[in-house]
């Protein structure tokens, strides 16, 4: 009777435990999550803005991630041994959900606000490895 109850709890969770582990397979963990765009900017700024620099991003981050639904992550960090060097990273929902954060009032306020304090500008698109992982 016991090796009865054991085939059935086998026979019931084989194949739950197949769906997981395919689910969990390097194929499965390349697959993109949807459409999202991610990339990093790299910049440059000029020591004498860092402070304004960093100021206006901060603004511009915060803004973008309370009012828009479609800016997913928005991630800056400056290089400890150069901290004019920063390297942001983007994920947007959609390639559409990028072109409208480019129209919003507070990234134009941004840009040009910032223009002048930045020495250069670099921005990678880029193949997450693992994009089911979540940002938390």
């Amino acid at each position: 009777m016991k090796m009865k109850a054991l085939y059935r709890c086998l026979f019931l969770l084989l194949p739950a435990g197949l769906l997981a582990l395919a689910a969990s397979s390097p194929a499965a963990a390349l697959r993109p999550p949807s459409n999202q765009l991610v990339r990093l900017a790299k910049l440059e700024i000029y020591p004498a803005q860092l402070v304004c620099y960093k100021a206006a991003l901060k603004e511009e981050i915060e803004n973008s991630l309370r009012l828009e639904p479609g800016v997913l992550t928005l991630y800056a960090v400056s290089e400890k041994a150069n901290p004019c060097r920063i390297t942001i990273l983007e994920i947007y929902a959609s390639t559409a959900a990028y072109q409208a954060h480019l129209l919003t009032p507070h990234f134009l306020k941004y840009k040009n606000g910032t223009t002048e304090m930045v020495k250069s500008l670099e921005l990678v698109e880029t193949v997450p490895l693992v994009p089911t992982v979540k940002v938390k």
